[in-house]
């Protein structure tokens, strides 16, 4: 049997405060190891997701690749990993005001570090915009049903759709934020529905007052990925610019910026900031920052056993 030792960080994103926001583990140096291994190392850390920092072949036409592992299952990209991963990274080069290009399970992706130290925000782009058609309605009615909602709580005008910018999510937009606070989704149910829609996520939102810091509350549902509720999640709030510029529920402008707060029913409240980009034809570029926080780390051996299986506990 063969062991090998290595350090998983731990970063709060989408908040400036250790223990809110939504953690993810780091691994700045994952060379060498197999989908096995940081599949192992993302089960034992138990987090939303992890992310493996690989570096790029020489001439790649990126500066890193990074992969995303939930605790179940390996995903293409990920908003609050990919601003923790960048933000350990950048803090442990000493990097600051640079754009990193970065290959994902979504493509090529440039991720801006603006500022320094404790206080540099990290601003990702996110994948192609692309919009499925509105779920039919026994899909719809299934949703509802396993999200305990009524028809009447939703938001008239506006449909129950998956939309994408990398890794897509159903969106549930609801007539009024008290209900969100409330929902005790059936988890069997909707992982019923993602193997039915092929969609893993499901993100229930709501839109706040006008003298709120925040245009919209949510909340990020993935049972079939091993994620019950995310705490805050950038690739639920992307897709939900982009969809409700679409449904002209953003200023048609070039660029319109907002924040969605996330993870309050979890006691782990972030905050994420929006960009949505338009051109002719409607919503064609999403951004997504936020802030993160150093908040711990974990230190790991991997065993390799003489049959292949790999195996990770803490050390």
């Amino acid at each position: 049997m063969e062991e090998f030792r290595l350090t998983v960080l731990l970063v709060d994103a989408f908040t400036r405060t250790p223990g809110r926001g939504n953690r993810a583990g780091v691994v700045l140096d994952a060379a060498g190891l197999s989908a096995a291994a940081m599949q192992a190392v993302a089960a034992l850390v138990n987090v939303s997701e992890t992310a493996f920092i690989l570096p790029a072949p020489a001439q790649a036409g990126y500066a890193v690749h990074v992969r995303y592992f939930t605790p179940r299952a390996e995903v293409p990209v990920c908003g609050h990993a990919t601003v923790g991963a960048h933000y350990a990274r950048a803090r442990a080069l000493g990097i600051s005001d640079t754009t990193v290009s970065a290959l994902t399970g979504a493509g090529v992706l440039p991720v801006d570090i603006r500022g320094s130290g404790r206080g540099m925000k990290i601003v990702m782009t996110q994948g192609r915009v692309v919009f499925s058609p509105p779920c039919i309605p026994a899909v719809r009615q299934a949703v509802l049903n396993a999200l305990g909602l009524d028809e009447d709580d939703l938001l008239s005008g506006l449909p129950v759709q998956e939309v994408s910018t990398g890794h897509s999510k159903i969106m549930v937009p609801l007539r009024r934020t008290a209900l969100l606070d409330a929902l005790k989704p059936d988890m069997t149910a909707l992982t019923e529905c993602s193997r039915v829609t092929g969609c893993n996520g499901f993100f229930v939102f709501g839109f706040n007052g006008g003298d709120d810091e925040a245009l919209i509350n949510g909340r990020m549902f993935a049972p079939a990925i091993g994620i019950d509720e995310d705490p805050v999640t950038g690739n639920a709030n992307g897709p939900c610019g982009a969809y409700l510029s679409h449904y002209g529920r953003l200023p048609a402008q070039a660029a319109f910026t907002f924040c969605g707060r996330q993870g309050v029913a979890m006691g782990k409240e972030g905050m994420v900031e929006v960009t949505v980009h338009r051109d002719e034809d409607g919503p064609c570029r999403v951004q997504v920052g936020g802030h993160a926080a150093e908040a711990g780390r974990m230190e790991v051996a991997l065993h390799v056993e003489d049959d292949g299986r790999i195996t990770a506990r803490s050390v």
